[in-house]
């Protein structure tokens, strides 16, 4: 029968500094995650550091069940806040435990883990198209004509990236990835402090205006 205590279950005890990544989405996992002390914060990372915090967790508590439970790649990551003390279950003695269960047990952890798991692929979604509508709707908000293009319009960077990122209340890598896609879908174009809007329309799409 599966045990609340990750000290009944094969494994080895690790000690985490704080940054240190746990989880990251699309990753596969190797073990399971029981956290024994210390805090760590659920959400998304960009360029090593957690860009968007959607969570908190704090031990004791197990960590990606979920994700083990449907044999998935974690949906968000996992970062230690603090110092953390974490058990590491190999991912094949959890699996070896769950086919102890009744069937009754087994059939009622995995729709609470599709739920859950669905619930923070929902939740991932929203917040990257929320980043790309915030810096859709900043890039008309400061639209300006373009001098040596008429009928064109352009957005001029006067302050530094991460300003701009604090307004929008996301991290500065972020900002660069979002200006980088909306490159590539062709809605801006120019990498320097000019940036010129070339999909009016799609800008507005995006920012839901």
């Amino acid at each position: 029968m599966l045990s609340p205590n990750a000290f009944d279950w094969p494994g080895d005890t690790c000690s985490l500094a704080p940054g240190a990544i746990l989880l990251q989405r699309g990753h596969a996992m190797a073990h399971v995650y029981h956290v024994d002390h210390g805090r760590v914060a659920l959400g998304v990372l960009d360029n090593g550091s957690l860009a968007h915090q959607m969570g908190m967790v704090e031990g004791p508590c197990w960590l990606n069940i979920s994700c083990a439970v449907l044999g998935l790649a974690p949906a968000i990551d996992a970062t230690a806040d603090t110092e953390v003390r974490a058990r590491r279950v190999p991912l094949a003695a959890f699996e070896a435990g769950l086919k102890t269960l009744p069937e009754t047990a087994l059939s009622v952890m995995l729709d609470l883990a599709r739920a859950h798991y669905q619930q923070a692929e929902l939740a991932v979604s929203r917040l990257a198209k929320d980043a790309e509508a915030r810096c859709a709707e900043w890039l008309l908000r400061h639209a300006e004509p373009t001098q040596d293009a008429p009928g064109m319009l352009s957005v001029m960077l006067r302050q530094r990236k991460r300003m701009i990122a604090a307004q929008l209340g996301i991290a500065p890598e972020t900002l660069s990835r979002v200006l980088r896609q909306l490159r590539e879908r062709s809605l801006i174009s120019g990498s320097g402090r000019v940036l010129k809007l070339l999909d009016l329309n799609g800008l507005r799409a995006l920012a839901g205006v």
